[in-house]
């Protein structure tokens, strides 16, 4: 089944069945005078909303006043903002001492988490808060990892020796994907889906 226009959706769940790249889920609340910014998951629940007869406006953003004071000592009770964070080596280092890992990385929800708290100005979310992010404590903003179903199918197309056949095999493993998102298919590659539409995808 072909994906359909938006307007002409029914519902929620009818619209879940199909694949929106994060630019159409930005269009489509824009269009409707939704509010448009956040990650995906956030933008799908401004969505849900709107089916069901709530509409979520726009946010009127809040002016972070810049703080002439440099914070040069960080501890767990340092706000996010206020030190002004970054991934850099600093705050890497900040972390490594405070959980004992000789290689701290930053994890996907943490990167999640301080886009969300720079865009909304939150003053109240400190490097402590951030920690807690880190361990599973709590959730602030989660990575969306739904944008990672492209990588897995261009993975798992050419893991299948089959698709050789084609020169360009990037090419056809778009091309698939295209039939795959704009359906209400599982976001999957299989052997199956391959043979079936081999020969309109070369």
């Amino acid at each position: 089944m072909e994906r359909p226009e938006f307007d002409t959706i029914r519902d929620f769940e009818e619209f879940s069945k199909y694949y929106w790249y994060r630019d159409e889920l930005i269009k489509i609340c824009k269009a409707h005078g939704l509010k448009s910014d956040g990650g995906k998951i956030e933008l799908n629940k401004v969505i849900e909303a709107y089916f069901s007869g709530e509409k979520i406006l726009p946010e009127k953003k809040r002016a972070v006043k810049k703080r002439s004071v440099t914070v040069t000592e960080i501890t767990p009770d340092t706000g996010l903002i206020e030190c002004g964070f970054t991934f850099g080596n600093r705050f890497r280092e900040f972390f490594r001492q405070q959980t004992g890992e000789q290689n701290f990385k930053f994890n996907v929800d943490m990167v999640a988490t301080v886009k969300a708290v720079k865009e909304s100005g939150d003053e109240e979310f400190t490097l402590g808060d951030l920690l807690d992010i880190y361990y599973g404590k709590r959730t602030y903003a989660t990575y969306d990892k739904s944008a990672l179903q492209w990588n897995r199918f261009l993975k798992d197309f050419c893991g299948d020796e089959a698709t050789k056949i084609f020169d360009e095999r990037l090419k056809a493993a778009a091309a698939l994907w295209k039939i795959v998102r704009e359906s209400d298919m599982k976001k999957e590659y299989s052997h199956e889906l391959f043979e079936k539409y081999k020969n309109t995808i070369g």
